[in-house]
């Protein structure tokens, strides 16, 4: 596909995006249409008013004239307010469409693409990238469609006063397309540049705003500055060099027209000096010439705007055509029993040569707690999050019940499933809305507060000013660690899920606050099948199993005083930690 095709089929894609508004659209066009048609009128009362008013002193032609303009100012300022205003409201449609859609988007993703690509990167497509897709389909169009009517309305009126003139314009109509052409691949890859660079600068002021406490205790602040200023001056040389690719190409397309207008005004000049012209005539010509100018300009400065809204519409259409995370599964289950079995599971993480997971094969029975312990990298994480599919294996099953959880609908799948991490993932809202979380938004106020009950976490919430419709901050920033913990609890006590998924929720936590998780925690593991990432060793030894991983494989599996008295890895591990 040649970059000319390709421009275009993104132009009509964007403007899909317009056609639920065309009424709207239409009537911005007509206006735009309007204004533009008036614009040679001007020039065309000028020349009967020198050669009818100030030579043939016609003085009824000349009382007419200021009606004429005063009619003529007032049709442009009402067609002027409607072009503008109707087209603004489509933009900013456009704008809110394309949001909705990239973030509806975003929300279908697989893991995998977040794990590629930076939340920076992200925000700055919803937040700037989908802003620039206006100058496209909008501003430019305004600008086109407008300004190209004037210069033809003016070229018909030139070529009805003097043709032979006019066709020296057309002249150099191929040589002024070719520049164009050129300059439209420069402006494109150059916008595409500059609107990557939005992403890193958001990348790295997200990094730094939410790890300032880090920042600031590692003495990082000249580190971030420094970082912050690369990239601000990355973007400074992407805007320097648009600028500079416009500011040649501006010029350039001026020259010729004003090229065109000195051999035009030497030829109109001694055909009027021959009587070839009357005086009206030249003046009409000549205005009409100059009048020309402005929109050619903006004809000439439309097609950067045209390249920078066309490549954010390549950004945004890119991530519009991510493929949406698989959910091949058809079936619903309304209750299960929380029995998982693992057949011969295989995961290799992409870019990878070595597999995260090899060979796994393991039975959880309902009810059943099962310990995931191994060092770094050892694939607990990853076997963990084979279980919701947040991650699919590329070979081997994973079934609930005796089902392939790819034959299960995905929503409904990960209904039966509820996530306590360390990483506890809290929204800038009440407590209230915190805990009754999604598809749980509708639970009683009793119900909510038997879950508060449950998870220790009552108490510390009456005691707040507002209780459960205290805000909490960004990611409950106004809460402590324990706190937080007990509310993430609170939710999946709510949700009442039969399958836990535990990553080692106490850690990092004072003596008191562990206490008060710990027995949360027993209530929530209470008749549910929970799996335990664990870490520090002292907290799973009550676990039914411990499954210790090496490699992305299976070494060892018992309970924690089979696995001591055998003398393998988990008690190499046990014997490291506790004596350090």
């Amino acid at each position: 596909m040649t970059p000319a095709d390709h421009s275009h089929k993104l132009y009509v894609r964007l403007l899909g995006y317009v056609k639920p508004y065309w009424r709207m659209f239409a009537l911005s066009l007509v206006a735009l249409v309007l204004t533009a048609a008036t614009e040679p009128a001007l020039p065309a009362l000028f020349k009967p008013l020198l050669d009818k008013g100030f030579v043939a002193k016609d003085q009824a032609f000349i009382r007419w004239v200021p009606i004429l303009l005063l009619g003529l100012f007032i049709v442009r300022g009402i067609t002027s307010f409607v072009s503008t205003y109707c087209m603004a409201w489509v933009g900013s449609r456009l704008v809110m469409d394309l949001r909705a859609a990239m973030f509806d988007k975003l929300m279908t993703l697989p893991t995998r693409y977040f794990d590629q690509n930076p939340s920076g990167q992200l925000i700055a497509q919803l937040a700037f990238n989908v802003t620039q897709v206006t100058q496209s389909a909008t501003s430019s169009l305004t600008t086109l469609v407008r300004d190209t009517v004037t210069v033809l309305g003016l070229l018909g009126y030139l070529v009805w006063l003097n043709w032979k003139l006019t066709l020296i314009v057309f002249a150099l109509v191929p040589l002024t397309l070719w520049v164009v052409r050129i300059a439209s691949r420069r402006l494109r890859g150059l916008s595409r540049k500059a609107q990557q660079n939005i992403g890193e600068i958001t990348q790295v002021v997200d990094e730094a705003v939410g790890g300032h406490r880090v920042v600031k205790l590692y003495g990082g602040e000249e580190y971030e500055q420094t970082r912050f200023r690369q990239a601000a001056n990355l973007a400074r040389l992407f805007e320097m060099k648009r600028v500079a690719a416009n500011a040649v190409y501006e010029p350039v397309i001026q020259m010729i027209a004003a090229i065109a207008l000195a051999i035009i005004v030497y030829i109109a000049a001694d055909q009027a000096s021959d009587n070839a012209t009357t005086v009206g005539g030249f003046v009409a010509f000549f205005m009409a010439m100059l009048l020309l100018f402005a929109p050619l300009k903006r004809l000439t400065s439309v097609n950067d705007q045209l390249q920078r809204g066309l490549a954010a519409a390549e950004t945004i259409f890119t991530m519009l055509d991510q493929d949406a995370e698989r959910d091949s599964g058809s079936r619903t289950l309304p209750r299960t029993e929380g029995r998982l079995a693992l057949r011969d599971v295989t995961l290799t993480y992409p870019g990878k040569t070595a597999p995260a997971l090899a060979g796994i094969t393991l039975d959880i029975a309902p009810g059943e707690t099962v310990a995931l312990v191994g060092a770094s990298g050892s694939g607990k994480t990853t076997l963990a999050n084979l279980v919701p599919r947040f991650y699919d294996p590329d070979a081997g099953t994973i079934q609930l019940d005796g089902i392939d959880t790819r034959d299960i609908a995905l929503q409904n799948l990960r209904s039966h499933i509820a996530l306590v991490s360390q990483d506890v993932v809290l929204f800038n809202d009440t407590l209230g809305h915190n805990i009754a979380y999604g598809s749980k938004r509708d639970a009683t106020p009793d119900e909510i507060r038997a879950a508060c009950i449950a998870a220790h976490a009552w108490d510390f919430i009456q005691a707040m000013p507002d209780g459960l419709d205290t805000l909490i901050g960004e990611n409950g920033m106004r809460l402590s660690g324990g706190q937080r913990q007990r509310i993430a609890i609170a939710r999946a006590i709510l949700k009442n899920a039969p399958i836990l998924i535990l990553d080692e929720a106490t850690s990092a936590l004072d003596n008191e606050s562990e206490r008060h998780v710990q027995a949360a925690l027993e209530t929530l593991m209470e008749n549910r099948t929970t799996l335990v990432i664990a870490h520090r060793l002292s907290t799973i030894e009550r676990a039914n199993r411990i499954v210790v991983l090496e490699g992305g494989r299976i070494v060892e599996i018992g309970s924690h005083a089979d696995l001591i008295a055998r003398q393998g890895r988990y008690a190499q591990l046990h014997a490291l930690q506790f004596s350090a």
